[in-house]
């Protein structure tokens, strides 16, 4: 039978869960805070709400009959729009509140981890009092990562001894307002991604995506939420072995046995270390914009991964195109810490030549589209190798344009990779 799906949020990821969709037998509604244009066109209705309001997400699933749902952003989950979804009869793909603490609660993602045994956690300490962990910043035999324990949108990690000093750590502690605070060892190595598909046990993993977190080239600047990324033509990237896909989804393997009721997806942000796979955090949905890199190759209908999910079915096997891709963002200027809000930005759609274009955080009005606080669209391009996926990217953006916007053009270039191989090879190295 032919499916209505609700999907919640309007950014980048839910442009390409939209895509994903738009394909299958299934009829796709929409809601947002914003009106992204993309979305939009492939939607039958678009709907502006505040979709951390579950009882506002509730009324117009009801009233377009919505018989499954996907929530794409944390926010949403965090405030128990897939409770009450369920609840209300419409199979929401994404976990419960409680569940998706794995990643709006930092500190209970740490204790969880050693509960039960989950491997990969580094070392850690979580406080309540700011001077206690200013303390143990003074205390602790090596660098640290501070991380606030609630959401912060993938900016509020700092790293001591690459983005602050220990001072400046200490500072950015006492002059924050969040309730607790986790103090990590710094991890030293490569981060990759792995994004799972769970429903009744089921755990159907998808290929590694490497995203670049700072602002500017070079992995200079402040964290952002997610400046773009790339995949390679194979599960693996071009640093990794199969030995360390394996140990990944070991660890993945050992959450969604312990959390036996989790559905939606899983995404495991990894460090690979000189010792291994250790764990940098743990999402409760599509990665943004590993999302980006990953639908677009997937083969499998993505409706037939939602029934499934509904149907308390094991999840199909999971089938992609063997090919690389690479995910640009253009954001506005200032991005993050100084944003250029509500700037109108002309993107000519029929430039992109070869590529794919993702709106992100942009507001589609009568007089045109605009930035918000947040990035605005991306461009990825997918071929054989890394390299011509890189190369599709950058010839769309040169055509479409990007006037008050910034791009970060060096993810996916060859150098850069080569320079994450060269590190790997160097940490292996030091260990032997």
């Amino acid at each position: 039978m032919s499916e209505t799906v609700l999907l919640v949020g309007g950014g980048g990821r839910e442009h390409a869960i939209a895509r994903a969709l738009e394909d299958s037998d299934a009829t796709v509604y929409a809601c947002a805070g914003n009106r992204n244009p993309g979305i939009d066109a492939i939607a039958a209705d678009f709907e502006t709400l505040e979709t951390t309001d579950p009882e506002a997400v509730v009324e117009y699933a009801e009233s377009v009959d919505a018989t499954l749902a996907v929530v794409g952003p944390e926010a949403p989950l965090a405030a128990g729009v897939a409770d009450a979804l369920d609840e209300a009869g419409v199979y929401a793909f994404g976990p419960q509140a409680s569940e998706a603490r794995i990643e709006t609660d930092k500190s209970f993602q740490r204790e969880f981890m050693a509960e039960h045994d989950v491997p990969g956690c580094p070392d850690f300490a979580v406080f309540e009092d700011g001077e206690a962990a200013c303390e143990y910043i003074d205390e602790y035999d090596g660098d640290l990562v501070i991380k606030p324990a609630g959401l912060t949108g993938g900016k509020g990690v700092k790293v001591i001894g690459d983005q602050v000093t220990p001072e400046e750590g200490k500072q950015y502690i006492r002059d924050s307002e969040y309730d607790r605070i986790v103090l990590e060892e710094r991890l030293v190595g490569e981060e990759f991604t792995i994004q799972g598909f769970v429903a009744n046990g089921s755990l159907r993993i998808t290929p590694a995506v490497q995203d670049h977190k700072r602002a500017y080239e070079g992995d200079e600047g402040p964290n952002t939420g997610g400046m773009g990324s790339y995949s390679d033509a194979s599960f693996q990237l071009p640093f990794m072995t199969k030995a360390d896909s394996a140990e990944a989804l070991d660890i993945m393997r050992s959450v969604v046995d312990a959390l036996t009721g989790y559905k939606g997806v899983l995404y495991g942000q990894f460090m690979l270390t000189a010792e291994g796979v250790k764990v940098v955090e743990f999402n409760a949905r599509f990665g943004d914009p590993e999302a980006m890199n990953t639908l677009p190759v997937l083969e499998t209908d993505f409706l037939d991964v939602l029934t499934a999910a509904r149907n308390g079915k094991s999840l199909p096997e999971l089938a992609f195109d063997a090919q690389a891709t690479v995910c640009k963002y253009a954001v506005p200027d200032g991005y993050p810490t100084d944003p250029d809000a509500g700037a109108l930005v002309t993107i000519d759609e029929d430039s992109a030549g070869d590529a794919l274009l993702y709106y992100a955080s942009v507001d589609a009005r009568e007089d045109g589209i605009y930035t918000t606080t947040s990035r605005s669209y991306a461009v990825v391009g997918v071929a054989d190798t890394i390299s011509e996926a890189e190369e599709i990217v950058e010839d769309a953006l040169e055509r479409a344009g990007t006037d008050g916007l910034r791009v970060r053009h060096d993810i996916g270039k060859a150098e850069l990779v080569q320079q994450r191989i060269d590190h790997m090879d160097e940490l292996r190295g030091e260990q032997e």
